[in-house]
């Protein structure tokens, strides 16, 4: 979830995060109307030495034996020694008769009950008799017959063998139906897959995607010795306690919040929300003053988007199909009934541009974007809200990329793009054709924001003619930029408020390290700060219009989701509505630090460190977390990742390198074909920066991001092999030239502008092969992760396919989780604990639970 702070009553301007290309989406809507490898340098160490030798992570607060010798027969540097000692602390295994382990004698099926049933703390059973070849007597009936209650041991025409020799994949399947590992999507590789015996194939390919063992041959029919067991139940056991540390657990970080993206009825007696039901966020309503709810949809595979109040009585949403991000428009009566499917076509993105105004209720109209006649433009449909009823309204002549309404929703302004040239269409009624105002160039922007109050000129969001984007008024018959209503020195301005019944823009966000307002309006200047007093912090937003007697506030802060309020201007009253996930204490999360430092050609680089609460800001575990886009930026505020790593002990270095936006269009500009040359470099520079003021290990540093943050990881990975202990790509492009091949259609219009950005496939081919990691995956070294959802439309699946099989042709394992049912990021709660699960654990292993570096 996003914050919303200061949200504009008429629309909310953000960069898409991870869009691969510079676009604005603008929500029009008015108040009034509506198992991995560890990587050794090949030739020294043999990857199945690696597998004996290599012990697992221990977790935190766990405290091995200072008595090297917990058995005669282990010596302290033996490849198990620690953990036969935490084992031996537990309780778990026990000395054979001479006193003695045996580490190297093989595992009989008995001790390995004995084992498992001690680790899993089983209950004694009811009955001792459950295998014919164990007797009551036997010292291994308890554990046996414990097991089989539970269903984790079976056995053969009713015996059980506990003499028997225990056979690695026989030991996989006790340990998943032990430990109830499960299929967490990643695409495990073993070269001897082949001859795994059939019953027994699921169980040893959970062992591998759940980390416990990390081999590219698993020898299924190998006998498992002593210490080769004690060594899988300690990485289970110990994988186990991992999203259990600090103070929340993975869950905890994870839990859909109570209420979420709130909105109040024009009439202002009505709350709408999204609550959980059934693990997706559904729509809900609740009378302002009462506790009760009442759920209007009933959505369990996908989460519902945005959602608009349209009536007092009838509620518009978005939702997506498995994140495909063929988004659908529906509407759904406040009692519950009527939730129809407005634009029922398949492959077809629908967006709200506005609502027409109507004598009559039955009568409303939306106007609604889709690519329903040709998939790369966004034609405007009328559709009726009582019965669906679509017409076309403007079709696109095949060059819009944006349409902007005026005060009654006719459209009368449109945004064209040709080749590397945007250009500002305009109309005085819908009776006439479109024609052409003004041109701008590739590297200017200029955004119609809304229509004047008499409809005459146009507020826009523009940088022509400067290098920060100001908010201006610009008169469409005489073709010019009339009056700059603010424009800030150091930033781009970021969002604004208005007022339709003052008719004025009362106040205009910009953003530097922190939310910042230029007021406009003196007495809503007055009325902001008595509300600040009252909430006691200025990081807070309105939501909806400001002319209501009745506001909808939303506070945030670095440490939380947030809280609602109403306050009542006219009684001077607040009143809390809801906390987003009321189980967060603030007191327990730790700081975002605004930091800034120099590149290494000058340029100031901003950013956000975020350190371990309670911990010494000396040599830690770093996680570099490069934000997507690339167009885009870090903001303050409360990340839900960022406090995860925390929470686990790392510092997390979150910088806005040169190519973000919201610095101006020179240092976005700056970006401008730097994939993997200056935009890289300032992350260098920040990991530099970092161990260099003596926060970050440089020996335990690690590079995760998503989209274009993966992309960053993989040349991080890449191009700076030795920076980086690990690293973990989600859903980032391998290649820039199979990247800009298979973007969707509905981005064809942008492609020229993507090309001086990043790079022509044909005039630029040479650099996009030298930024490519996929054709330098030789220089990897350290261990790769990566993510991907198959219905990704942004950033293809191939990307992730392709350069798994290029370093599974060069014998390295990647653990690669593909999640059939997602996008472009994994939206799905169920699917989201399994990738932070991994997440969590590979950097542990690789990263966290690494040999500190000297001091």
């Amino acid at each position: 979830m996003h914050a919303e702070i200061y949200s504009s009553s008429l629309f909310i301007l953000y960069f898409l995060v991870y869009n691969g290309m510079r676009s604005v989406l603008l929500l029009h809507v008015r108040c009034r109307r509506v198992s991995m490898k560890i990587f050794f340098q090949r030739g020294v160490v043999s990857i199945l030495a690696a597998v004996w030798i290599a012990t697992a992570a221990l977790p935190i607060g766990a405290q091995a034996s200072s008595d090297p010798a917990a058995y005669p027969d282990v010596p302290g540097d033996y490849y198990a020694s620690q953990e036969i000692t935490l084992l031996k602390q537990k309780g778990i295994i026990d000395a054979e008769e001479d006193g003695s382990f045996h580490p190297n004698d093989a595992v009989t099926r008995g001790d390995a009950a004995e084992w498992l049933s001690k680790a899993l703390k089983l209950n004694k059973p009811k009955s001792l008799n459950a295998f014919k070849d164990v007797a009551e007597t036997s010292p291994y009936a308890e554990a046996v017959n414990a097991l089989k209650e539970q269903n984790i041991v079976q056995g053969n025409d009713g015996l059980y063998q506990p003499d028997s020799l225990l056979t690695r994949e026989q030991m996989a399947s006790l340990l998943v139906r032990a430990f109830q590992l499960k299929d967490n999507g990643i695409q495990a590789w073993l070269k001897d897959e082949a001859v795994i015996s059939k019953v027994h194939h699921d169980d040893v390919i959970k062992l591998k995607q759940n980390f416990i063992t990390d081999q590219l041959s698993f020898m299924p029919q190998d006998q498992v010795t002593r210490a080769q067991l004690v060594l899988f139940i300690y990485r289970t056991i110990s994988q186990k306690e991992e999203t259990s540390q600090g103070s929340y657990t993975l869950d905890d970080f994870l839990q859909l919040p109570n209420k979420a993206a709130m909105r109040l009825s024009p009439d202002g007696k009505t709350l709408a929300y999204l609550q959980p039901w059934e693990n997706r966020m559904n729509l809900y309503i609740q009378k302002v003053g009462e506790e009760q709810s009442t759920r209007l949809t009933s959505s369990k595979d996908e989460n519902i988007g945005h959602m608009y109040w349209i009536t007092d009585k009838v509620i518009v949403y978005s939702i997506d199909s498995g994140g495909t991000e063929n988004t659908h428009i529906r509407a759904v009566k406040v009692d519950g009934s009527g939730d129809s499917d407005l634009t029922p076509y398949p492959n077809v993105k629908a967006d709200l541009l506005d609502v027409l105004p109507a004598q009559d209720e039955n009568d409303l109209e939306l106007l609604l974007t889709m690519n329903k006649r040709d998939p790369k433009v966004m034609d405007v449909y009328r559709v009726k809200l009582s019965n669906g009823e679509t017409n076309m309204h403007a079709q696109n002549p095949g060059n819009v990329k944006l349409w902007a309404t005026d005060n009654w929703g006719r459209v009368r302004a449109a945004l064209a793009r040709d080749g590397e040239k945007t250009s500002l269409l305009y109309r005085e009624d819908e009776n006439k054709a479109f024609a052409i105002i003004d041109t701008f160039n590739a590297s200017d922007t200029f955004l119609p924001a809304l229509f004047t109050f008499n409809n005459e000129q146009i507020y826009a969001v523009s940088n022509v003619g400067r290098d920060k984007m100001a908010l201006v008024k610009y008169d469409p018959n005489t073709r010019k930029e009339t009056e700059v209503l603010y424009v800030n020195n150091d930033v781009d301005i970021n969002d604004i408020i208005v007022s339709f019944k003052k008719q004025s823009i009362l106040a205009v966000s910009y953003e530097t390290d922190d939310m910042q307002m230029q007021y406009l309006d003196k007495e809503f200047e007055a009325l902001s700060h008595t509300i600040e007093e009252k909430l006691k912090t200025r990081h807070w937003g309105l939501i909806g219009s400001p002319d209501r007697d009745v506001l909808l506030l939303y506070t945030g802060s670095d440490k939380s989701y947030g809280s609602y309020y109403l306050y009542d201007r006219k009684t001077d009253k607040l009143d809390k509505i809801a906390d987003m996930q009321p189980k967060i204490d603030e007191k327990k999360m730790a700081d975002m630090q605004p930091i800034s430092f120099k590149s290494r050609d000058g340029l100031t680089i901003h950013g956000y460190l975020t350190l371990p609460k309670g911990v010494a800001a000396t040599k830690l575990p770093v996680v570099v977390n490069p934000h997507g886009g690339p167009w885009s930026r870090n903001s303050w505020g409360y990340n839900m990742e960022a406090q995860l790593l925390a929470n686990q002990g790392y510092a997390v270095l979150q910088l806005n390198f040169r190519g973000s936006s919201g610095y101006g269009k020179a240092f976005l500009h700056a970006g401008d074909k730097q994939w993997g040359k200056a935009m890289q470099n300032d992350i260098t520079d920040g990991v530099n920066w970092l161990i260099q003021r003596g926060t970050a290990d440089p020996e335990r540093v690690a590079i995760y991001g998503a989209s274009y943050g993966g992309y960053a990881t993989l040349a991080g990975m890449t191009f700076t092999p030795d920076l980086y202990a690990a690293g973990v790509d989600y859903v980032g492009p391998s290649s820039l030239l199979t990247f800009m091949k298979t973007t969707p259609s509905y981005w064809e219009l942008d492609l020229p502008v993507m090309y001086l950005q990043v790079g022509d496939p044909v005039k630029d081919k040479k650099l996009l092969e030298d930024v490519s990691p996929l054709l330098h995956v030789d220089q990897i070294k350290a261990p790769l992760m990566i993510a991907q959802g198959v219905n990704d439309p942004r950033v293809n699946k191939a990307e992730s396919d392709q350069i798994v099989a290029a370093l599974r042709k060069l014998d390295v394992d990647v653990p690669y989780m593909l999640k059939k049912n997602e996008g472009h990021g994994f939206n799905k709660l169920e699917n989201a604990r399994d990738f932070y699960q991994a997440l969590i654990h590979f950097l542990n292993k690789n990263v966290k639970n690494k040999k500190k570096s000297a001091s």
